[in-house]
């Protein structure tokens, strides 16, 4: 892979995920907090909940992300599915904020050399460029 395609996913990826934060942000912006954390039914999610999870796992994954298997010791991930006593909406919102910051700054610092690397997710591993896509999908 060359240099220059390296740098061009990397980028390519950072452009998506700041995308579909801000999607998520505008819509989020727009419900009211009893919307926030309503599931639809007994067997779906909450946004309150999805927000949680998802700012756990980019956490999670993105944290030492070159370095350590992406399922990090200190995650609950149980715990991400469940509201849980006193939670609210700005409680949830710095789980998302700080997910997402986490995954910013490590896609940031990668290199272009960091592209062709091997990380753990699970202690399964996957190409950098593997990792990020199984991120954006999930």
């Amino acid at each position: 892979m060359s240099e220059d395609f390296r740098a061009h996913v990397r980028d390519e990826t950072v452009r998506t995920f700041q995308t579909y934060k801000g999607m998520a942000d505008k819509a989020v912006a727009q419900i009211s907090d009893e919307a926030f954390f309503r599931a639809l039914d007994g067997e779906s999610n909450s946004i309150a909940i999805v927000m949680k999870h998802v700012g756990g796992n980019l956490r999670s994954r993105w944290s030492d992300f070159l370095t350590s298997d992406g399922e990090k010791a200190d995650r609950d991930r149980d715990g991400e599915f469940e509201a849980g006593q006193g939670t609210d909406r700005a409680a949830v919102t710095a789980t998302w904020e700080d997910g997402w910051r986490v995954l910013l700054a490590s896609l940031e610092a990668l290199s272009r050399e960091d592209m062709e690397r091997t990380v753990t997710i699970r202690r399964e591993p996957h190409t950098v460029t593997h990792a990020l896509q199984r991120s954006l999908a999930h």
